[in-house]
């Protein structure tokens, strides 16, 4: 991928772009911590959880990732009348999405998926909710709303994760309401098959759904040893079992083929090294969200999937169910690194500044209220190097350091102050009590602290040394801390100098 191709896709006009989204919307809630070893009850991991999340899931990714791209996103589909609803509500509000047609039926719960994860590591997926699907008289308030919103919509993306709100009824609703509009369907299902007598214009399998969709045991042994020859060689048998006159089948390290049924397919392959399982939530939701955002903002299919692809890549890059917004396209595109970064990206970033001969510097701290002290040491730590990286602790972690009343201000609004200040290059989310495992993956070359510290107090030196990097002190503001700022407000006193 290259930046060229930031010239053939104009981002801008994603703005003015309106996708309507109908499927199964989902709450995604991920709980994250150090393993501890098995438990004396069963053999099963035990996970020290620090650190909990929740995101929009199945067609509400898809959504939340048009959003994010800049598009403008409406979102139909069913949640229950809980607390899980309520929530998957407020999360897409807050990623800009047009939540008028998400019905709330009562007494039906809501679809969660809730993971357990150390690192990378998955240990463990529950699923709940309501599989059964809507009433006719709840499918007819659909369908009704589908024909409503798909005449101000550019597109319209079916989301079929067979959980139970796709009857035939809805998906023949939903294709006449996406036709009768004059709009393009494009369909994101597990089980394509049900969807071909509707005749959608773009489809998007995986490896797994592809798979099932190949006609006989020796096609399906063959794409077992080679999935891109074998996509390739049944162009024809995929369209018509899918019933669409275009599809983009996605197979992870083996890259994307485009098949149509007017010009030859073509392959484009994976960019960078293929990521785990584990790390890929999100990743189909947002291809299939570029890829049709940038099809309405009137991007030529090839041209589409690149930045499909691209954007794809960044969500992978990120841990839990991700997005990737505008800016960071524009970032991967230009070569130049997001301010925030993910703790597996470290390796790569600081291979790309070594290879430009940049020097790193890396600090770490809670940065709760940002202060004078802060400022300053700060602009010292990146005079240090050519690249300051910053380490945030995340809220769990402050409030193990600083109490239950701390932080003040919540992870987000920390990074917004951060990602502000002109000397910060990247920044980095921790959960554990120290940084080790970041310095380890980054190496920087030096290690700042502020001069409340001593090299003798930071146990993170010795590694630092071990590592190949120095540690240095910086100079401290006299009566300028958070905790120091806190004392004050609650005494109602003000500070000197």
């Amino acid at each position: 991928m290259t930046a060229a191709m930031d010239t053939r896709v104009d981002l801008d006009r994603l703005a003015e772009v309106r996708v309507l989204v109908v499927g199964d919307a989902m709450l995604d809630a991920w709980s994250w911590g150090p393993p501890r070893g098995l438990s004396r009850e069963g053999p099963v991991p035990v996970v020290r959880v620090t650190e909990q999340t929740e995101a929009p899931g199945g067609a509400a990714n898809t959504a939340a990732a048009i959003a994010a791209l800049g598009a403008r996103a409406g979102l139909v589909g069913l949640v229950g009348d809980d607390r899980d609803g309520d929530r998957l509500r407020h999360i897409l509000a807050e990623h800009g999405v047009d939540t008028d047609g998400l019905h709330t039926v009562p007494g039906r719960a809501t679809l969660v998926k809730r993971r357990i994860s150390s690192g990378n590591h998955l240990h463990l997926r529950c699923d709940t909710g309501d599989e059964t699907p809507p009433s006719p008289t709840v499918t007819g308030r659909l369908a009704a709303t589908v024909a409503s919103a798909a005449a101000t919509s550019a597109a319209v993306v079916a989301c079929d994760y067979a959980a139970g709100l796709w009857t035939p009824r809805l998906i023949d609703a939903v294709a006449a309401a996406a036709r009768t509009a004059g709009r393009p369907l494009v369909v994101d299902a597990h089980d394509l098959s049900r969807w071909a007598r509707v005749r959608p214009d773009l489809v998007k399998p995986n490896a797994g759904e592809t798979a099932r969709l190949l006609p006989d045991g020796e096609a399906r042994a063959r794409f077992a040893r080679d999935r891109v020859g074998t996509v390739l060689a049944y162009r024809d048998a995929l369209l018509r079992a899918t019933g669409s006159r275009a599809a983009t089948v996605t197979l992870d390290r083996d890259g994307v083929v485009v098949l149509t049924d007017q010009r030859a397919p073509w392959h484009l392959p994976a960019a960078g090294d293929a990521v785990p399982d584990e790390q890929t939530s999100g990743a189909g939701d947002t291809f299939v969200a570029a890829l049709t955002a940038a099809c309405c903002a009137g991007a030529r299919l090839r041209d589409a999937v690149e930045l499909a692809a691209t954007a794809a890549a960044v969500a992978v890059a990120s841990s839990g169910t991700s997005t990737c917004t505008a800016d960071d396209l524009r970032a991967r595109l230009s070569g130049v690194p997001p301010v925030v970064v993910e703790p597996g990206q470290l390796v790569e970033l600081a291979a790309t500044h070594r290879a430009a001969g940049r020097r790193i510097a890396f600090t770490n701290g809670c940065f709760d209220v940002l202060h004078a002290g802060h400022v300053a040491y700060l602009d010292a730590a990146s005079r240090l190097g050519d690249v300051l990286i910053v380490a945030v602790n995340d809220d769990a972690g402050v409030r193990r350091l600083k109490g239950p009343d701390r932080p003040l201000n919540p992870l987000r609004d920390r990074l917004a102050v951060l990602t502000a200040l002109a000397g910060i290059d990247h920044v980095v989310v921790f959960a554990e009590d120290t940084p080790a495992d970041l310095l380890r993956l980054l190496r920087p070359d030096v290690y700042v602290k502020g001069g409340d510290y001593t090299e003798e107090m930071l146990a993170e030196a010795p590694l630092v040394r071990q590592l190949g990097g120095e540690v240095r002190i910086v100079d401290y503001v006299e009566d300028r801390s958070t905790s120091g700022l806190v004392g004050r407000i609650r005494r109602g006193a003000v500070p000197t100098g």
